[in-house]
């Protein structure tokens, strides 16, 4: 799978951009504040029709601009389609080989792509919320549907807290919507669940040996899920959803006092362990540089073995972040196979033939020139 074609128009800083790339590796070059990670995102959103960077999507939109649009070329194995996505005030639409998709869910998927940037090296020691999107915009790209359940989960879960803070100030008494909302949010929340614990085992095939290569055979990697409830990944979807009504109904009060949903997968995390010791709070920088990217080149391979292509990789200003031996791992395993876009102010320092043969353009004030 691979870009042939690039087009923005209004997007960012870019008033009009139309390019073409090979299928090997890309190298943006620029100073901060010339476009290059706005190309990138770019790339990005075209796969999951929204930025890494901002919730906000006007700030995609160039400056006095109504819309800006990202369209692009995709050739995969025995195929070759266009996509483009639309972002104005009014909303945004993305199309798929000419037709507008109704659901996003319909659209995600066609085209994938692994990014990882500087911010995805604190996936280990972050916060939670930014490993449960690590879950949620992979497992949505090698399985629609999830984006489908997880959505209404989010817009059911607005609901219910919205019912929870009114019951909390005493604006609302009856109890009875409060039961209906719940049982609506532990069906979404049961199947998002279950398809996280499918994920998570995905997950693990590929990067517990990738993490013991990097590693130089000196750390085992261990994954383990979190949720807010007591049960297992093998446990039965139904006894999930009987687990989730058990447990709802035992802090009701609770949840009423607080105002908030307290438990669900909105407040799952992750956990990761090499040699038995907790990662986040006990490894070194450099294990958990190599968590994070043993889990971003597992993502590669995992979607690969799911839908049949390599995905589009884009490398924002990352490689300066890791030393020389985990660079030349991460550019030896995506060599010759993996369309790859790498983003820096400068390829000094890294030596690798990967970058001697790839394509160099360079970024200045939204606009796009080809080395020649």
């Amino acid at each position: 799978m691979h870009i042939e074609q690039l087009k923005l128009k209004n997007y960012r800083n870019y008033q009009q951009l139309d390019i073409e790339f090979d299928h090997k590796v890309n190298v943006i070059i620029g100073e901060n504040a010339q476009g290059k990670t706005n190309l990138m995102e770019a790339i990005y959103v075209l796969s999951f029709t929204k930025s890494h960077r901002t919730s906000r999507e006007k700030e995609l939109i160039r400056w006095d601009e109504e819309f800006a649009k990202i369209e692009a070329t995709i050739t995969k194995d025995v195929s070759r389609f266009p996509l483009e996505i639309i972002i104005s005030s009014k909303g945004k639409k993305a199309k798929l080989n000419h037709l507008e998709q109704q659901r996003l869910s319909d659209y995600i998927g066609a085209f994938n792509v692994v990014m990882f940037a500087p911010e995805d090296l604190t996936l280990v020691k972050g916060a939670p919320n930014a490993r449960r999107k690590f879950i949620d915009m992979e497992l949505g790209q090698i399985q629609p549907r999830y984006i489908y359940h997880l959505t209404q989960y989010g817009k059911v879960l607005k609901q219910r807290n919205n019912l929870l803070k009114q019951l909390q100030r005493g604006k609302q008494t009856d109890q009875t919507m409060l039961e209906v909302l719940t049982e609506q949010l532990v069906s979404h929340a049961a199947d998002v669940l279950e398809r996280r614990f499918m994920f998570l085992e995905l997950l693990r095939k590929w990067a517990i040996p990738i993490h013991y290569g990097i590693s130089r055979h000196l750390e085992t990697l261990e994954i383990q899920y979190q949720p807010t409830i007591d049960v297992l990944e093998s446990t039965p979807r139904e006894k999930i959803e009987t687990v989730y009504l058990e447990k709802f109904n035992d802090i009701a009060d609770k949840e009423i006092d607080r105002g908030t949903t307290l438990i669900g997968p909105h407040r799952d995390d992750l956990q990761f362990f090499v040699n038995g010791k907790d990662v986040q709070t006990f490894g070194s920088q450099g294990q958990q540089r190599t968590t994070a990217l043993s889990l971003k080149l597992a993502e590669i391979e995992l979607i690969y073995n799911e839908v049949g292509e390599y995905p589009v990789l884009l490398l924002d200003d990352v490689l300066s972040e890791l030393d020389d031996y985990r660079q030349s791992h991460l550019l030896n395993t995506i060599e010759g196979r993996v369309q790859t876009f790498v983003s820096t102010t400068s390829v000094d320092g890294i030596h690798h033939n990967t970058l001697e043969t790839a394509d160099i353009f360079y970024v200045e004030d939204g606009k796009v020139t080809r080395k020649t």
